[in-house]
């Protein structure tokens, strides 16, 4: 316990000199660091835009109102074409994500020096790089729709799924494969019987909430041409028409909310 020593007694203090000036000294560098930040946050703002900004969002929202309720018979195909990209950029995803969780998992890869690493490298690759990147590298190789888009979910999920998979894979009970492993069964054999049976749970709801992300996802994609009812946002933008772009985002929180109701509904019903 630090104490200080006065003229006849001892006063006790919180902390010695040393700890309080490190202390002091952390805070000082964590205030210069804040300073220096909001320096570089002000020097690339324009401050007058941002006074502004209150009007503009005002004047903006009285332009989305009433909603063009008309643009609707638009959209259908919009919809469709977004839960198709979903949907089939799940089930890409899920199909290929299968059998790298199997490579990547300590207790069930065929090699810890090579093959493991490869297929932790595909995980972290597909997760480093965001759906609207994905989508924008695909539209530039492949030219823009639904395919482009279809892909970037499809890559984007394949690392999200795997990771989850392989984890469950490793937390499986030993006991189960040590009981199938008794019976002389095959390595084939051991997988089915003794593992995939375990993971099949989290297998069916990783991939049902995917689905629920990806719904998310796909609505922007059409931002860079990757097909959906982005496009028709991206449209209505570019035509500075307003009262479009709120019936846009109206179907676009309806559609998200119905799928988040689709996705509670079937994990529940699964696990």
């Amino acid at each position: 316990m630090p104490v200080r020593e006065t003229t006849n007694s001892k006063v006790w203090q919180r902390r010695d000199r040393k700890s309080q000036m490190s202390i002091w000294a952390i805070q000082l560098g964590c205030l210069m660091v804040f300073v220096y930040c909001w320096a570089l946050v002000s020097d690339k703002t324009i401050w007058e835009f941002v006074y502004d900004a209150p009007h503009q969002a005002a004047d903006m929202g009285s332009r989305m109102v009433p909603p063009a309720w008309d643009y609707m018979d638009k959209l259908w195909l919009a919809v469709w074409d977004t839960i198709n990209i979903a949907t089939l950029g799940t089930l890409m995803a899920v199909v290929l994500a299968f059998p790298i969780a199997f490579l990547a998992a300590s207790n069930t890869t065929p090699s810890r020096v090579f093959i493991r690493p490869i297929a932790l490298f595909i995980i972290v690759s597909s997760r480093s790089i965001n759906s609207l990147l994905w989508a924008l590298m695909l539209v530039t190789i492949i030219g823009p729709g639904v395919l482009a888009g279809v892909l970037a979910i499809g890559f984007r999920s394949i690392g999200f799924c795997a990771k989850l998979l392989y984890e469950a894979i490793e937390e499986i009970d030993t006991t189960q494969v040590e009981a199938v492993t008794a019976t002389g069964a095959s390595g084939p054999q051991i997988l089915h019987y003794g593992i995939v049976p375990q993971i099949l749970p989290a297998f069916a709801g990783i991939s049902v909430f995917r689905w629920d992300i990806n719904i998310r996802e796909s609505t922007v994609l059409g931002l860079v041409g990757a097909g959906g009812i982005g496009l028709q946002l991206n449209a209505s933008i570019n035509n500075v028409a307003w009262t479009q772009v709120s019936l846009i985002l109206l179907v676009i929180l309806g559609t998200v909310i119905v799928s988040e109701w689709v996705s509670a509904k079937v994990r529940h019903a699964i696990i």
